[in-house]
């Protein structure tokens, strides 16, 4: 029997009638705010070339590591879903069965932000109003293939339906930038920025760290020294910011910083760039370059992004046969208090400097970061992250950060995603949730209603917009 997909216009508000009806209102005045999306892994390509997305699987499946990674724990082999290997050996192709297998096991989603995204796509993005299951499969891919062939699901086309005002992508220090000279060089007014990631430079970890140092200070015309390596990054930094960067993005495994002398860091980086590294070593060359990072934040302006506490790529044999980012990376414990007071005793003090902080780690929500950002000027506090960017994880969020950082230490929403079209339902959820949250200090008296407007507006886009300096 074929269901119904609905949208309930109530979804993620409160229960209580006098509560739902103020987050109906609040949300009733930032619904329908530009999207402002200041972090994310979308492809420049997309909107340099125009090109039309090939098929409903390529577009929601075979990239988005949320997907398979659950359909994977439920024996489904990534093979099977066409997921690229590292090797070139043979995988699935034909994207109808690909799609098939997906819809067959869609009820795997049920609860989970994926599913509350995905179906925003089929009903909002698509017009669909049947559930997606076996039955339905073919149903769902004959209309969203036809969807995407016509001129109005081409990238730039949903830039502009979903109102989005700007959103940056994330290159590494090794990228030329190509892409995203095509825009600007396209006339087409959509703004599409960049952001500087230079964990491949400054992580020893990676096993092409030392080949990717000498490629980046070749690229920059300087010589393989610790001086030419910081010219380097300045010198990219520079390009990147020609490109309409405005903020650096830094996955490290830990927040650990250290400062260390001229001679130290010379020493360091000698080792570091010679032959195999120890763990130490490594550590203390992420620590001492992120204090780096801040020194030329203040200097040329960049927002900071900090991302620690995730054990990449946790599957060995995943990682083997398919590469990285494959939905292995899993949260791992953080501190921050030790870890950031060498960079927070040079640069804390400092307003020029900003510093957004995540974690993984919900633990540490209101016992060290609401804290530090409640304290020191260049802290702020980025959203919940990755696993909990969800309906519950955003709750806890408010519930443990907002009574000591308040609500502008934070920076809004950012979406952080590959999978383009889930842009618009991820900001809705947030939005949603926001003005719950809100609702609920309105009705115990904790916050006037006037006061909860201006903060759903601030949360929804002025902050976002503020803090990336956009």
């Amino acid at each position: 029997m074929t269901l119904p997909l609905r949208l309930h216009p109530d979804r993620l508000f409160p229960s209580d009638p006098a509560t739902r009806a103020i987050a109906r209102s609040l949300y009733e005045t930032v619904k329908h705010l530009p999207i402002v999306s200041p972090h994310g892994h979308t492809d420049p390509r997309w909107f340099a070339y125009d090109e039309p997305f090939a098929n409903p699987a390529d577009l929601l499946i075979v990239p988005d590591h949320y997907v398979f990674r659950m359909l994977y724990s439920q024996g489904v082999k990534l093979e099977e879903l066409g997921v690229p290997t590292v090797d070139g050996s043979p995988t699935e192709t034909d994207p109808r069965a690909i799609w098939h297998r997906f819809a067959a096991h869609y009820p795997l989603f049920r609860g989970t932000p994926s599913r509350m995204w995905l179906d925003w796509v089929f009903a909002e993005a698509f017009g669909i109003d049947v559930r997606l299951d076996a039955t339905t499969a073919d149903h769902y891919y004959d209309i969203i293939d036809a969807a995407l062939k016509t001129d109005a699901f081409r990238p730039r086309a949903l830039f502009e339906r979903y109102n989005i005002e700007v959103i940056a992508t994330t290159e590494g220090p090794l990228d030329p930038l190509d892409h995203h000279r095509a825009i600007r060089a396209s006339g087409w007014g959509g703004r599409v920025i960049t952001a500087y990631r230079p964990d491949p430079v400054m992580d020893p970890d990676d096993p092409r760290f030392i080949d990717n140092v000498r490629r980046f200070c070749a690229m920059a015309g300087e010589e393989d020294s610790y001086a030419g390596y910081l010219r380097a990054h300045e010198k990219r930094r520079a390009e990147f910011r020609e490109a309409g960067a405005t903020s650096t993005d830094h996955g490290h495994p830990s927040a650990f910083t250290a400062n260390l002398s001229l001679d130290e860091a010379e020493a360091l980086y000698g080792r570091v760039t010679s032959g195999p590294v120890d763990a130490k070593d490594a550590e203390l060359f992420r620590g001492h370059m992120l204090v780096q990072m801040a020194r030329m934040s203040i200097e040329d302006g960049m927002v900071m992004q900090l991302h620690p506490g995730v054990h990449r790529s946790h599957n060995d044999a995943v990682r083997a046969r398919f590469g990285r980012d494959k939905g292995a990376d899993i949260p791992v414990a953080g501190e921050f208090v030790r870890a950031l007071k060498p960079l927070l005793d040079l640069y804390g003090n400092d307003p020029r400097l900003t510093l957004i902080l995540f974690t993984l780690d919900e633990d540490v929500y209101s016992r060290e970061l609401a804290p530090l950002a409640g304290h020191y000027p260049a802290l702020r506090l980025g959203p919940p992250w990755w696993f909990h960017d969800s309906p519950e994880g955003m709750r806890r969020f408010r519930e443990r950060m907002t009574e000591t950082a308040g609500f502008y230490n934070m920076v809004g929403f950012n979406d952080d995603t590959r999978a383009f079209l889930s842009i618009p339902a991820r900001h809705d959820v947030a939005r949603r949730m926001d003005c719950a949250w809100l609702a609920q200090l309105v009705v115990e008296h904790r916050l006037e209603e006037d006061e909860a407007h201006e903060v759903a507006h601030d949360l929804a886009y002025a902050l976002a917009k503020k803090a990336y300096k956009l």
